[in-house]
């Protein structure tokens, strides 16, 4: 499928934001992202190695200038989880470097913004969820540890041979922390403590057999915590989203789902195609599902120095609806290979891609009222397979 043609609508004004992206090569690179007159430029303008030697995960914390970083340690016994301060010029200095349970591959906080809070880490070759309490300027403290094993093996042994997390939630309320776990075909439900944030773990949802639960996502159509309450489960292994009801149990006691539809990851296109969805996300205006594919190749990109067309995994867009259903609205490049990870910017106007197997990050115009997205506006070589890409809060483009 050839790359159609799009004429986007530019602002004159300049401006610029940073980013910052993690990759198996060892280093979280800045990169900043210029507008001028409707021309954009991405840069890498600072490395840091302090999170090495494979960087998996970033999470920011806006309100405190700080980042934290998961080293999902593929050669070594252990991982790591490490903490920076932000810098005005997009530049991070390394505070606190703490050995921690092998494979974290997710961050989440959770907490009140104002005072304790807490970090939950998905471990996925370590087979565990573990949480650290966030004691103020990027210091931080063990609290908790959840191992899990499998009494047998899954459906497919490669990557059900034993539990695998992959992902830390938090849900609207900030009352639980559910764990999609891809080995078990799980998501771990956690109650949270608002005082001790101490989790308490709860019954599970099963997933399908065979289907590996990867990422997923609250709605909640109102925005209103509390109001109708949807889930929407990637799994990665029948590439398709699981949409679910959710009810709340009285006294924290847990959270139950009711299946509503699956939904081929892929949209409209080729439903056969061999496919595998990484992350998904929900627009800042609460109006649009957005996944990742992996491993299909639907497109073929342009090339810049006009050799042999770039293939190009994709990310699907579906329009949400008041009743838990996805409508379909678009599947679009997604600027390379294997697109494990990628993040909206504030205004939903951009987005940003990690294409893993590319080692690039591509930066793709989104127009919020339509939720479709354009052709890449500027796209940046990355050492390494890129894992994470984030927007710094701080930064504003125009669009």
């Amino acid at each position: 499928m050839k790359y159609p043609t799009v004429l986007l609508a530019l602002s004159g004004a300049a401006s610029a934001v940073n980013l910052f992206v993690s990759s198996y090569a060892g280093n979280v690179t800045s990169l900043s992202l210029t507008e001028t007159s409707g021309n954009y430029t991405l840069a890498p303008t600072f490395y840091n190695a302090a999170c090495g030697p494979n960087p998996s995960w970033l999470t920011i914390d806006a309100n405190r200038g700080l980042l934290f970083c998961q080293n999902e340690g593929l050669t070594s016994l252990n991982g790591s989880l490490s903490s920076f301060t932000i810098n005005q010029d997009g530049s991070l200095n390394a505070i606190k470097n703490q050995t921690v349970i092998s494979g974290p591959v997710h961050g989440t906080i959770y907490g009140n913004p104002a005072g304790r809070r807490a970090i939950a880490l998905a471990h996925y070759t370590g087979s565990a969820v573990t949480t650290w309490y966030l004691n103020g300027g990027g210091q931080f403290s063990a609290s908790q540890s959840f191992p899990f094993t499998l009494s047998a093996p899954g459906t497919v042994p490669d990557r059900q041979d034993a539990p695998h997390e992959h992902e830390t939630i938090l849900d609207p309320t900030g009352q639980y922390i559910v764990v999609p776990d891809l080995g078990a075909d799980l998501v771990r439900i956690f109650s949270i403590n608002p005082t001790t944030l101490i989790l308490t773990e709860k019954t599970s949802l099963k997933a399908p057999a065979g289907s590996g639960p990867r990422h997923g996502v609250f709605y909640n159509p109102s925005g209103i915590p509390g109001g109708t309450t949807y889930f929407h489960l990637a799994t990665e292994l029948t590439s398709a989203i699981l949409s679910y009801s959710v009810t709340y149990q009285p006294s924290s006691g847990g959270l139950n789902f009711t299946l509503l539809s699956q939904t081929p990851t892929l949209g409209l296109l080729n439903h056969e195609r061999i496919n595998a969805p990484a992350g998904v996300v929900v627009s800042p205006d609460n109006r649009f599902l957005i996944v990742s594919n992996r491993n299909s190749t639907l497109f073929s990109l342009p090339n810049a120095t006009g050799g042999s067309p770039i293939p190009s995994d994709s990310l699907t867009t579906f329009a949400l609806q008041p009743n838990g259903a996805l409508v379909f609205t678009q599947i679009w490049p997604s600027g390379g290979l294997y697109p494990r990870q990628f993040s909206l910017s504030p205004s939903g106007g951009f987005v940003a891609v990690g294409n893993q197997l590319s080692g690039n990050v591509a930066i793709l115009k989104r127009d919020v009222a339509s939720g479709l997205i354009g052709e890449p506006i500027a796209r940046v070589p990355i050492a390494g397979n890129v894992t994470c890409v984030v927007w710094d809060q701080e930064g504003q483009l125009s669009g």
